[in-house]
């Protein structure tokens, strides 16, 4: 069995994962939360060419939905898995929440909805990166990052001085 047939069988398997039409269904009428890893190495960001709606075919964050009940340190430990092949040790740092709107979805004519928890992580060494989400991976500069046209206008919002796109509530 191949590492990318082991992580479709450990998601398909977790409590919380959908698909079908009821996944249909949720999408339609209410927001998905979702964690995005922001992996950094050598002051470089690795980005990921999707190939699935939405954002299909724009340079892309890697990360994935929130599973009911679970925590979102487990997510971000689930995520990393499946979309890094890595255990995650370090604590990630939080960049901020993020609203994600697409016209699309991975079922024709259904629109989505993300709220997106942003986490930063240093890695070092990847190999082997899944391909069900991502047809290749590169490591983009920052400035690079910021003005490719291929690189999707959300990525980008990962690194504007204000940080997320839902305001911050400041303390007194």
């Amino acid at each position: 069995m191949t590492s990318s047939e082991l992580r479709m069988i450990l998601q398909e398997s977790s409590q919380g994962y959908l698909q079908g039409d009821l996944f249909k269904t949720i999408i339609e009428h209410t927001p998905l939360v979702s964690v995005d890893l922001i992996v950094k190495q050598d002051n470089k960001v690795l980005l990921g060419k999707r190939v699935n709606n939405p954002a299909k075919g724009y340079w892309f964050t890697l990360g994935g939905r929130v599973l009911k009940n679970e925590a979102i340190q487990d997510a971000i430990l689930r995520i990393g898995k499946q979309e890094l092949d890595i255990m995650i040790e370090t604590n990630p740092q939080f960049i901020g929440v993020f609203e994600h709107r697409y016209d699309d979805s991975i079922f024709r004519d259904v629109s989505t909805h993300y709220v997106n928890l942003g986490y930063e992580i240093e890695v070092s060494g990847l190999e082997d990166l899944p391909q069900e989400q991502h047809s290749e991976y590169r490591w983009f500069g920052l400035e690079e990052l910021i003005h490719s046209d291929e690189v999707h206008s959300y990525v980008k919002d990962y690194f504007t001085t204000q940080k997320g796109t839902v305001p911050q509530k400041k303390g007194n």
